[in-house]
């Protein structure tokens, strides 16, 4: 078992021209890298934040396990792997669906040092929601097709488990990834300002708690192109909830080792998910008798 691991999240603030985009996040992961990063994080829509949906769906690629000119984020995504030898979850980017042209794929893809893809999550939970105080209406569904599968991908330091900023509130999805051989979880977002100052914090460290597993978290954190303002404070965060690393706001990377073995050895002595108890009844109704 590797005893500890450098971890780099990087914030961005993407904007709607892509080859700026991949300029910024190439930057970080050369800064990461030469800090002594093994895995490096980007956030969620790293390469692309448009005006509309139809500007996303217009940027998006076909998946391909050898991606070359017409994938060129995944290219990028490639490349960047293995000309720094670091295991890189590329953030989200908009995936074609080949049976409906009118919505994408939110899929987080895994590279290996080697450069290449051996991961793809697509994004489970989507953002359908009415903010209080009329903070904004979201209908993610409309553009985007729901993922159907948790991923862990296979790395060298143990199990790396992904997830997309939504998803952080379904505890039950990183209760499935949760296991003995899962080191880290990598969170790639773009969270709102109203949601992220209530609750972002919050979330992470209580997945990283409840599940005796790091968490990287990755996020957007600014005022965009596209008159979007995304909450940031990226996180890295141990297995005892405390928070190693953070960016508030504005494009940056932070940097923190993750001690595998002092984290196996809490799960140890703090068995919390040997002690689940998965065959729990539904809530029933009691007549006050006992």
């Amino acid at each position: 078992m590797t005893d500890a691991i450098t971890v780099a999240a990087v914030q961005m603030v993407s904007s709607d021209i892509v080859a700026e985009n991949l300029a910024t996040a190439s930057e970080f992961i050369a800064l990461a890298a030469d800090q002594g990063a093994t895995l490096v994080v980007l956030p969620e829509n790293f390469s692309f934040m448009g005006r509309s949906d139809a500007d996303r769906i217009s940027n998006a690629e076909k998946y391909s396990k050898a991606p070359g000119s017409d994938t060129p984020v995944q290219a990028f995504l490639g490349s960047q792997a293995s000309r720094h030898g670091v295991w890189l979850v590329g953030g989200t980017i908009p995936i074609c669906d080949p049976t409906d042209a009118t919505r994408v794929y939110s899929a987080c893809l895994c590279f290996a040092p080697d450069g290449k893809c051996v991961a793809r999550y697509d994004k489970i939970h989507l953002f359908d929601v009415e903010l209080p105080d009329g903070a904004g209406n979201y209908r993610e569904s409309e553009s985007t097709v729901p993922g159907t599968a948790a991923v862990v991908a296979e790395t060298s330091f143990g199990g790396l488990g992904l997830a997309v900023c939504y998803d952080v509130r379904f505890p039950e999805l990183f209760r499935v990834m949760a296991g003995r051989r899962l080191a880290v979880f990598s969170l790639c977002s773009a969270f709102t300002v109203a949601t992220g100052a209530a609750h972002w914090e919050i979330l992470v460290r209580a997945r990283a708690v409840e599940n005796l597993t790091a968490v990287v978290a990755a996020s957007q954190g600014g005022d965009h192109t596209a008159g979007r303002q995304t909450w940031g404070h990226s996180m890295i965060v141990d297995a005892w909830g405390r928070v190693l690393a953070e960016q508030a706001s504005g494009a940056g990377l932070i940097i923190a080792e993750i001690d595998l073995v002092a984290q196996h050895e809490l799960r140890a002595g703090f068995p919390v998910l040997e002690h689940r108890r998965c065959q729990l009844r539904r809530v029933e109704e009691q007549d006050g008798s006992y």
